[in-house]
């Protein structure tokens, strides 16, 4: 990162110090939280970052390409355009995005009334999810949300599977053969994971399949 003194040059070889050089800045670790899941256009990252203009977001994936982090790349016909992503590297910092999220839950000054994208919520999610009891049944649920803070955006879609040694949820663009399928507002199911709202009494929120099965997903992945 040039025009600024790093950490190192103040003869800090702490591993952790240069950490920060590298994702310290404002906007890098949200840059990092909104491509764990996959690339996205530049367009994409600023619409699902609220605050964040266009130059700030420039000169971020800029760093974070030049350490590393994040590549560039084209993607073919017939798309044709060009999205960021993380690097190998640069995907273990769910790791640390999932350590942040564990410890700041504690925090008595958690805006727990703030909305979530899709993809932010499904990562606290992947951050707290826990296997299902010892004996239970492997499930599957296909998780279709819809952000509840803007109008006219199609819902994102995420497989997750539940079993007696880990659960875990990933995006996905097919979700044929799922034991239950469920469509929410990220507001909505941001209550139930977050909120301790109950799904009998739930709005804005839909289901088909086994009921059990969305149960088991919010009970293996709530906060």
């Amino acid at each position: 990162m040039t025009g600024r003194r790093t950490y190192g040059s103040y003869n800090d070889g702490c591993a952790s110090a240069h950490a920060l050089d590298m994702i310290g800045e404002r906007w890098a670790l949200i840059v990092v939280r909104e491509l764990l899941l996959g690339p996205k256009r530049f367009v994409d990252i600023q619409r699902d970052i609220p605050g964040i203009g266009p130059g700030p977001l420039s000169q971020r994936l800029q760093e974070l390409e030049e350490t590393g982090v994040v590549e560039r790349r084209l993607l073919p016909e017939p798309a044709r355009v060009t999205v960021y992503g993380l690097t190998k590297w640069g995907h273990g910092l769910e790791a640390v995005n999932t350590a942040l999220s564990l410890w700041a839950v504690q925090s008595p000054r958690l805006p727990l009334e703030a909305d979530m994208g899709p993809d932010t919520l499904v990562l606290a999610m992947r951050a707290h999810a826990r296997p299902l009891a010892a004996g239970s049944p492997d499930r599957t649920v296909a998780l279709k949300l819809t952000d509840s803070r803007t109008t006219g955006r199609e819902a994102v879609a995420y497989l997750a599977t539940l079993t007696s040694t880990g659960s875990w949820i990933d995006k996905t663009a097919v979700i044929d053969g799922a034991d239950a399928e469920v469509s929410s507002t990220t507001r909505a199911w941001k209550n139930l994971i977050i909120g301790g709202a109950v799904l009998d009494r739930a709005e804005d929120i839909t289901s088909s399949g086994d009921r059990k099965a969305v149960q088991a997903l919010i009970n293996a992945t709530k906060l």
